[in-house]
């Protein structure tokens, strides 16, 4: 179809124009060009700009955007395709993924949170004594990053050290009694073998698709440990958000995100390797990032007060758990 405007082929499904920002009918316009009878002119490409651009259109259907200051990623209003401000001016993110809303009431989300507070007997009346101060759903995007990670470590095997002490503070009790009783001569078992060392080494390997929120100013998103269901998820689709359900960019580019994705997995590994065994040290942690790919998932924020006491929870609203 072409512009009704200026004449310019667009690509079908476009609501703005390329060439000149014309707004696009309903149905577009088959013919070649408007009544001007000018020949339509060759499709050109989405404009690249620099960094402070402050108005382009979207390389997919054309519509304005207007990022905010700061802003990295943006999400057309229009058809839902991001893109995001590189060295050489914006592009298309390739892999735009969301995951749909299942979880769609607070009602339903507060239950989810209700179980996760009142777990344990000494916290069945935790919620019951909350009150439920902020909630809101918004899509939030997150660079999610495939990473591969191998730590190798020390620790102290605490068998060894203790069999090694327990025969040592035997023979020291043997030769005390043999002084007691005036003995002259005492004879003591030798231990066969080199000196036991206690120290050992392990490694731990661990696979992640790690899930880094592209909002700088939204560290409380951040989740630790948390994997999303990323099987379910699909292409995003402007059409799957629910009406009133704002869609957030992100001003966190790809490389920062994987500068975090480095970090948060070898604490992950640390932790790991400390639950595995005590008395660990000397860690050296390898670790892969690959191309990733910016999710938006939806999540219900609800802020609790209880006591005194402020407490964020996060609900998947995809999978229906809390985000940890």
């Amino acid at each position: 179809m072409f512009c009704i405007k200026c004449g310019a082929q667009l690509p079908d499904g476009a609501k703005f124009c390329y060439s000149c920002g014309a707004a696009v009918p309903e149905g577009g316009s088959p013919g070649a060009a408007g009544s001007s009878g000018a020949a339509p002119s060759a499709p050109r490409p989405p404009a690249l700009a620099p960094a402070g651009v402050q108005e382009l259109k979207c390389p997919s259907c054309g519509a304005p955007l207007k990022p905010m200051f700061g802003d990295a990623i943006v999400t057309c209003d229009y058809c839902g395709s991001s893109v995001t401000l590189g060295g050489e001016g914006w592009k298309s993110i390739s892999k735009h993924s969301m995951l749909t809303v299942k979880v769609g009431t607070s009602e339903a989300a507060l239950g989810v949170v209700r179980s996760f507070v009142d777990t344990g007997f000494l916290h069945r009346k935790d919620f019951e004594e909350s009150k439920v101060t902020a909630q809101k759903l918004s899509m939030v995007p997150y660079w999610v990053l495939p990473v591969s990670a191998s730590t190798n470590y020390q620790y102290q095997d605490v068998a060894v050290g203790v069999g090694a002490t327990a025969a040592s503070i035997g023979a020291s009790m043997l030769l005390g009694e043999a002084m007691n009783r005036g003995q002259n001569t005492v004879i003591l078992p030798i231990m066969a073998g080199p000196a036991v060392n206690p120290t050992r080494q392990d490694t731990i390997t661990g696979q992640y698709e790690y899930p880094v929120v592209a909002v700088k100013a939204m560290g409380a998103y951040q989740p630790k440990s948390y994997q999303f269901s990323l099987a379910e998820r699909g292409l995003f689709d402007r059409k799957q958000v629910p009406d009133g359900t704002p869609i957030l960019n992100g001003d966190l580019t790809e490389d920062a995100a994987r500068n975090s994705a480095r970090a948060y997995v070898t604490q992950l590994q640390s932790e790991a390797a400390h639950k595995r065994h005590r008395l660990v040290s000397h860690f050296q942690t390898q670790v892969e990032v690959s191309d990733g790919e910016l999710l938006h998932a939806p999540v219900w924020e609800f802020v609790l007060e209880r006591k005194g006491e402020t407490r964020r929870f996060l609900v998947d609203a995809h999978s229906g758990r809390v985000m940890t």
